[in-house]
Formats: structure tokens, sequence, C-alpha cells
């Protein structure tokens, strides 16, 4: 007798049962297909009868794979991904590009400037990927991530593009206003913060705590706080003159540069939390990749030389910049 020979898996099944098992929900699985959910729940049920075993069991209301359902969706979803990867670049896709990195670094430096890269290379296609979460580039095929590396956690090996900098920026307006200094860290007290209230990586981030703590200020009550879950909202209502934010270089390159934001400390304000990396992944199309290299590299050594006068502004007396609050240092 022969050897049985496997069912022959329609591919339009797999892909509803992939999603459905990332998922855990047929609800979510068919708004990514942009089906119905009866329809993810009959291309399931087909799939289960075909291999004659269970791929899902509810569990109080939920879902949850099966043993089988696990064997089934890990080389479903590498066998899709890896035909979908040929079949862009049998289409004519091989000079895309997908990049990702943090939403801030996406929407106030990258993205601003990528009309420059289109400009000088009009055969590349490119797409941003911007999540302040460290996703899987193999997984997720994308082909460079600019990560964002915090000082206590172990850098990639990819090249070094910039330190990351935190200081408090605010409108030139508010630093006109002479009853109400922003030399030191004392002086805060008698303005509105504009904070950060976000995730990064499973933890909350708050921008104005850990610059409060890398320069040991404890004890500050400032005149009011304003939350934003955007960093792009927060640079916004500093720009209008609402309050003072905590300013991140590189990002805020071009701001500084055309003094809509001011860096009332200076470098005595300075806070450097981390670095940025550039990670590129193994398998990559290699042109489209270099050439983005090489302008990310330019883009970021110009920025580079011209920091020092970005981030200039009145330098405050040796008096105001020497003065702190009463308790408010470690």
């Amino acid at each position: 007798m022969g050897r049985q020979r496997p069912p022959r898996l329609s591919l339009d099944l797999l892909r509803g049962f992939r999603a459905a098992a990332r998922y855990l929900s047929f609800t979510q699985a068919a708004q990514e297909l942009s089906l119905t959910q009866s329809a993810i729940s009959q291309e399931v049920k087909a799939l289960e009868e075909q291999l004659g075993a269970p791929l899902f069991t509810r569990v109080n209301r939920t879902l949850r794979l099966t043993q089988a359902g696990e064997q089934l969706y890990r080389a479903a979803d590498e066998a899709l991904a890896l035909i979908d990867a040929a079949a862009e670049q049998v289409a004519g896709a091989a000079r895309s590009l997908s990049i990702t990195t943090t939403v801030p670094f996406a929407s106030l430096w990258l993205g601003p400037r990528l009309h420059d890269f289109a400009r000088r290379h009009p055969d590349i296609r490119l797409r941003v990927v911007a999540s302040n979460d460290n996703l899987d580039i193999a997984r997720e095929h994308i082909d460079i991530a600019i990560r964002h590396t915090p000082n206590d956690v172990s850098p990639p090996s990819g090249d070094c593009i910039f330190e990351h900098e935190t200081f408090p920026v605010c409108s030139p307006s508010l630093l006109q206003q002479a009853a109400r200094p922003i030399a030191s860290a004392a002086d805060l007290a008698s303005h509105v913060l504009l904070d950060l209230e976000t995730i990064r990586n499973g933890r909350p981030w708050y921008d104005w705590q850990l610059w409060l703590d890398a320069m040991k200020v404890r004890g500050l009550k400032p005149a009011g706080y304003l939350r934003f879950s955007h960093y792009d909202q927060v640079i916004a209502a500093a720009i209008s003159g609402a309050g003072i934010a905590i300013g991140r270089w590189p990002h805020l390159a071009s701001q500084l540069r055309q003094r809509v934001l001011v860096a009332p400390m200076g470098d005595a304000g300075v806070a450097r939390l981390g670095r940025f990396h550039l990670v590129v992944r193994g398998g990559a199309t290699p042109g489209p990749v270099e050439a983005f290299l090489s302008w990310l590299r330019a883009e970021a050594d110009e920025d580079t030389k011209k920091r020092a006068k970005a981030t200039s502004t009145r330098r405050p007396s040796a008096r105001r910049a020497g003065a702190r609050a009463t308790g408010s240092r470690r």
C-alpha cells in the first residue's frame, strides 16, 4: 500500500487560520483580511476537516490554540512569510525598503526628510513602520531598524548614529518673560510642564520623570502638568507657548535651528539617556539598503555638525545657572 498523501491545503485557508491564530480572535482576523467573522470561522472549520484535528479550543469565551494548532501556526507563519517575500521580489518589488523606528523619531526627524531621499532615489519604494516597541525585523519583513537603546541596555551590534539627548525646550516668547526665568531646575516650579505619557516595550514612559531622575532633581512641584499620549502633540503645545517640554536630540534638530523652540538651560540642562543604532536584517536587498544608509549617515553627520548652534541660547548668569532650590537635588 502506498504512502498516504497529505492533504493539499489552500493558501486562502492557511491565511485565514494564520490571522486567527495570531490574534486569537476570528473578529480581528476578519478585519485584517477584509472578510466577515463567519467566513473566517468557515475557513478554520474547513481546515480542521481536511486535517482531521481541532486547531482551536474555547476557554471562558476566549480562543486558544491546540497543540496541533500551535504546530500548524508556526509552520504556516514561516511559510507564508517566505512566499510573500518571494512574490514581492518576483513582482518587481526588489527595489523596496521597509524601515522601523520609534514613533517620535519617525514623525519629527525621519518623516519630514524622506522627500529628499525619494528625490534622490525615485526607483526605491519606502515603507516606514513606526513603533515604540522593538519589532522583530525578520518576522515583520523589515529591512532596517533605527533602534533607541537606553543607557542600561546592551546596544545592538549595528552602528551608533546619534546620542539621544534630552533637555527642556520652550517657545522663544516664554523664555522672554523676565518675571519667570528658566535658567535652572528650580525655575521650573513657576511653569507648566508638557509631558509625554506613553508605553515603551511594555513599560510606562514619562519624559519629565526620566529627565528629573537623570539630573538628580527631586521634590519639584511645577505650576501644573499637561500630559499627552504622542510626542508630536507635546511639541506642538510647546511651540504654541503652552509650557515647557522635554526636547529630544536629534528629533528637534529642525525646530531648534529654525528657533521655533529654544533650549533655555543650554548644555547645563542636557541629560543623555541612550543612543540610536542601526540594525540591518540579514538577507535584505543590498542596493536599497546601502543607498538608504548612505543618505541617513549624511543627514546625521550634518545635524551633528550643526548641533551646537541649534541648541545655543542666551546664557544665564553664573549665579542663576548654579541656583537650585533647597532639597531639589539629591
